[in-house]
């Protein structure tokens, strides 16, 4: 993360001066309206908005100023001048390290939020002020923030793309492939079989293509491309309710540009459009 040397955590508490306020109520940050639009909160502390934060973590310096993620409850009350605005709609609002920082907020007060008891013995576990982690109180376990990989893939098939449409989206919204990486798995090796689990085709070579965190909450999505290999195109009408081949003249609602699947779609875009 830029500028995130020093390691400093909320066991020692705030530094005193100004800092940025990543203020965090589910998964929304609470952000500033302003004549030049959204901001995040740059101030001695929250005071002036009546806020009383639960958790405070460190995120790292940030412009040459700490910067803090605060973890406030969901019931309450907005205080006057501000929102709590979801990060897909702050994308291209806020900016770009700014935006960064508050993905990291949301995920590390989603982890705090999640691990305030040990897994093994049900201790209560302490934030230690060394590393970003927790200590159980009780029997010592450590407990650090979890990232969960995920693949995505753009699978080609010469002028055409492979998109499907999950169970969850909106009706006539399309995206690539993405799946969870299963244990004892290479990237690689979960490309493929996401493809071949969900559509029954075959892919061949699988190459990185980038990746993007993704605190919804708290996954890491590695990207890649691919090309088709063999089979023909069947669902199971479950996880995955539609599936098909389409031209860059053909494509379906897809992903806004927050997402990595937007990246690797416009990557196709960009190949096969014609000049």
């Amino acid at each position: 993360m830029t500028e995130q040397s020093t390691r400093r955590q909320d066991g020692r508490g705030p530094v005193p001066g100004p800092a940025f306020w990543f203020v965090v109520s589910g998964f929304k940050l609470l952000v500033l309206a302003g004549p030049g639009g959204a901001s995040v909160p740059f101030a001695e502390g929250l005071d002036p908005w009546g806020l009383r934060p639960g958790g405070v973590q460190y995120l790292g310096t940030l412009r040459g100023y700490p910067s803090y993620a605060a973890e406030v409850d969901e019931k309450m009350a907005v205080p006057a001048g501000c929102a709590f605005e979801g990060l897909r709609s702050l994308f291209g609002v806020l900016d770009e390290d700014l935006f960064k920082r508050a993905f990291a907020a949301v995920h590390l007060v989603e982890w705090d939020r999640t691990s305030r008891f040990c897994g093994r013995c049900g201790g209560p576990t302490e934030l230690l002020k060394e590393e970003r982690a927790k200590a159980c109180s009780k029997c010592g376990r450590l407990v650090f923030p979890r990232i969960s990989p995920a693949v995505i893939v753009v699978v080609e098939r010469g002028e055409q793309v492979l998109l499907a449409r999950s169970a969850r989206f909106a009706q006539g919204f399309y995206s690539v492939l993405a799946g969870f990486v299963e244990p004892g798995e290479g990237l690689e090796e979960a490309v493929a079989r996401e493809v071949e689990e969900e559509t029954a085709i075959i892919v061949r070579d699988v190459r990185y293509f980038g990746s993007q965190p993704w605190p919804f909450p708290d996954s890491l999505m590695v990207g890649f491309t691919a090309r088709y290999a063999s089979g023909e195109l069947r669902i199971d009408g479950k996880e995955i309710v539609d599936a098909g081949w389409f031209t860059v003249d053909s494509l379906p609602e897809f992903p806004g540009k927050i997402s990595i699947a937007r990246r690797l779609i416009d990557w196709f875009v960009e190949r096969h459009s014609r000049p």
